[in-house]
């Protein structure tokens, strides 16, 4: 018996993602001959496809600051981690 495999790339975090999900789990329960099989394929290629270039950015200018002795220290609040650092 020949199996075909058909690959689609659905971004989970749309609506219509959301949908396409919800809707083949809920089609193709239980049918004999189909199976739903999740792969998580994106590959990182480099550091740029990982992080914010503008979160990047902050954060070194931070480091920057911290360096050249404009800032002396940083007092991090644990329940404004983000706006402790100056980046919201």
């Amino acid at each position: 018996m020949a199996m075909t495999t058909i690959t689609l790339k659905i971004d989970k975090r749309t609506k219509a993602g959301k949908a396409f999900i919800a809707m083949s789990e809920s089609f193709f329960q239980n049918v004999e001959g189909i199976e739903i099989v999740e792969n998580d394929s994106r590959k990182i290629t480099n550091d740029e496809d990982l992080y914010n270039p503008e979160f990047v950015k902050m954060i070194l200018e931070r480091d920057a600051d911290i360096k050249s002795g404009k800032i002396k220290y940083i007092t991090v609040d644990p329940d404004d981690i983000w706006g402790s650092l100056g980046l919201k």
